[in-house]
């Protein structure tokens, strides 16, 4: 009778081990080559932030509050989703959290095209903006992509 309480008591460890890994595995989501590309993607973000978006201030400048609302609203988006979230995402590969990437990253798309288009377009005082920066389209892009990747990877669980 030892044996047989013994048996089921480790056949109840080993299937608690397995109901607990089958869990874990619903919950998050695997990578892959994924996972690089968007850290490389991250890492654009971070570098667009030292390059100039709006004038001569730097996407960081833009991010504290110089250059305007509209960029501002993008460089807030874009650190927010694109670097934190990402990151957050990244390290912890939940599934939940792929789809705040997604759609986050989306949204910072659109304020994204909206600070470029606010910097060609004429202002209130009738002058044309100077353009945007080469920080600001290089973050656009890597938003975009940002943003695609983790759709991709939010839909890639069935």
């Amino acid at each position: 009778m030892w044996r047989m309480s013994e048996h089921e008591t480790d056949l109840d460890r080993l299937t608690a081990d397995v109901d607990a890994i089958g869990k874990k595995a619903a919950r998050t989501v695997e990578l892959g080559r994924r996972g690089f590309v968007l850290s490389v993607l991250v890492f654009a973000l971070l570098v667009a932030q030292l390059l100039p978006w709006v004038g001569h201030h730097a996407g960081w400048q833009v991010l504290v509050g110089q250059g305007g609302a509209i960029p501002q609203l993008f460089a807030v988006t874009s650190t927010v989703i694109g670097v934190l979230c990402s990151a957050l995402a990244l390290s912890t590969r939940l599934w939940w959290l792929t789809w705040v990437c997604a759609i986050g990253g989306w949204f910072s798309s659109v304020d994204g095209l909206l600070a470029v288009w606010s910097q060609q377009s004429a202002g209130a005082n009738g002058a044309a903006g100077g353009g945007p920066g080469l920080g600001m389209v290089l973050a656009l892009v890597a938003i975009i992509l940002v943003a695609a990747n983790w759709m991709r990877t939010a839909f890639s669980r069935s």
